[in-house]
């Protein structure tokens, strides 16, 4: 047990599936899966298990995604990491290949493909081009395909090891502005589960849901709300697909109130989602919805900074609700 990053977490898991595992390839482009922690051992996959399993290809996400899933379909284990300019690039071949060939073959054909895609567009500076904003609203609505976004180190490695393990191709969503977040994760394998939400606090007078990076303000603003005599549940999603149904509905039922925070833009970003199964469910709900503007992020830190959900933000949304 040890403090790590969320990214050394990572990579520690890939480490391990990759020395269990001598058919397991790790395909990448700019980005080399190197990590250093305090303390710890450097992570270096292409030094430790050579080019010819850890490839670094040309700037080509569509093939570096492709060859992933081909990979996977001749019964090798395979992940591929995809930084911020290409997150949607591989889309058509998750959407229109990946998701679909387990239900064409009835089963028969084992997928253990995992695509790593960078949300940098969610931190400021960098939406401006050459990125994407919602990531997770896009991915999340391919069937036959598992989406996760972890919001913590902890649950990125457990995450990583079950996304590698699993039959089912999977979309594993890397909140980029949580790579200096830290906290004990342990030195030994395990296991997360890909379609269960956690909940990070326990309360009765609101229920507040979110994912990704925008988990860090919605602690906060909790805390807040906390201090002044609210009693707020929060419940970080972790699976965007399958959605964890029974955590929100069992929890709405209880506080009757739901406000869900979203870095994606508002309109059918996953907090619209979460609000619809919770209303199909839970009679007299109150709903309110926190996310960033349907406009274009600016280039601006400053200006991007003030358009996105921050914990004052949350706050107030919640004191309205309630």
């Amino acid at each position: 047990m040890a403090q790590k990053s969320w990214m050394y977490s990572v990579l520690e898991a890939v480490q391990y599936e990759m020395q269990q595992d001598p058919a397991m390839t790790w395909i990448f482009e700019l980005t080399p899966p190197v990590a250093s922690n305090p303390g710890k051992p450097v992570i270096n996959l292409e030094t430790e298990f050579g080019r010819k399993r850890v490839v670094n290809t040309g700037i080509d996400e569509n093939w570096m995604s492709s060859a992933a899933l081909g990979a996977a379909l001749a019964g090798s284990k395979s992940a591929t990491y995809i930084p911020y300019q290409g997150a949607l690039i591989p889309f058509e071949v998750i959407q229109n290949v990946a998701g679909k060939l387990r239900h064409k073959t009835g089963g028969q054909a084992d997928l253990p493909v995992v695509w790593i895609i960078e949300m940098t567009g969610q931190t400021p500076g960098f939406a401006q081009q050459h990125s994407c904003y919602e990531e997770d609203s896009y991915y999340m609505h391919i069937p036959g395909v598992r989406t996760v976004v972890p919001s913590t180190p902890y649950d990125a490695k457990g995450m990583m090891h079950a996304a590698l393990r699993s039959m089912d191709p999977v979309v594993y969503l890397y909140p980029a502005g949580l790579r200096t977040l830290t906290e004990e994760v342990p030195d030994e394998a395990y296991e997360v589960p890909l379609d269960k939400a956690a909940v990070r606090m326990e309360g009765s007078d609101l229920t507040i849901v979110s994912s990704g990076a925008g988990m860090p303000g919605v602690l906060e603003a909790a805390e807040a709300l906390t201090g002044e005599g609210m009693s707020v549940e929060v419940i970080d999603l972790r699976a965007l697909n399958a959605m964890d149904t029974e955590t929100i509905v069992n929890s709405v039922a209880k506080t009757k109130r739901l406000l869900t925070v979203d870095q994606s833009y508002y309109t059918l970003c996953p907090g619209a989602e979460v609000i619809a199964r919770a209303a199909e469910n839970v009679e007299g709900l109150k709903v309110k919805r926190v996310a960033f503007p349907d406009a274009p992020p600016p280039a601006s830190p400053e200006m991007f900074t003030w358009m996105r959900p921050n914990a004052e933000g949350i706050a107030g949304a919640a004191r309205d609700l309630v």
